[in-house]
């Protein structure tokens, strides 16, 4: 079930939410309306599952002996998790949210079912505007983003470089 957003058409998934905030709604009375409460739950559910198959991954090739000094050594379970796994497990978990954010980002289908008349996303705002005809709001937005992108690109291989110089 948790691999189930990432076979399924975001339409398929999108309706799916969309009926399920709906029945939710009137069983229960929660969540009153779509807005931004049922987009950051639609894309946590869609996101959810990228996220899992990232970290899953690094998991299976944890070597599970570095636990086990840990606590030979004497370190508590929690103390383990926190000084051994995570560390471990970081590339995979900031991967996974880089991957996350970029879906997130991207998603225009999931986030147009599920919200409501008060609430939009980036790519909805820019979907109905280029509709029209690009405009220089559009461009200057696209400029900015470009611009993000590059810096970081440019700072992770800074970071990068500095590391490997460092290690050899």
């Amino acid at each position: 079930m948790t691999t189930a957003p990432l076979v399924m058409p975001e339409v398929i998934t999108g309706l799916s939410l969309l009926l399920l905030f709906v029945a939710m709604e009137q069983w229960i009375g929660w969540p009153a309306g779509r807005g931004k409460l049922t987009i950051i739950i639609a894309h946590v559910t869609f996101c959810m599952a990228y996220v899992a198959v990232v970290v899953q991954s690094r998991l299976a090739s944890l070597d599970e002996s570095l636990e086990e000094a840990a606590m030979d050594l004497g370190a508590r379970p929690v103390r383990v998790f926190f000084d051994v796994t995570v560390p471990v497990v970081a590339p995979a978990l900031v991967a996974g949210w880089l991957l996350a954010f970029t879906l997130s980002l991207d998603d225009l289908v999931v986030a147009s079912f599920v919200t409501g008349p008060g609430a939009s996303t980036l790519p909805m705002v820019i979907f109905s505007k280029v509709r029209l005809g690009v405009s220089p709001d559009i461009n200057a937005l696209a400029t900015i983003i470009i611009a993000i992108v590059a810096v970081g690109v440019a700072v992770s291989f800074w970071y990068m470089r500095r590391s490997a110089k460092r290690g050899g």
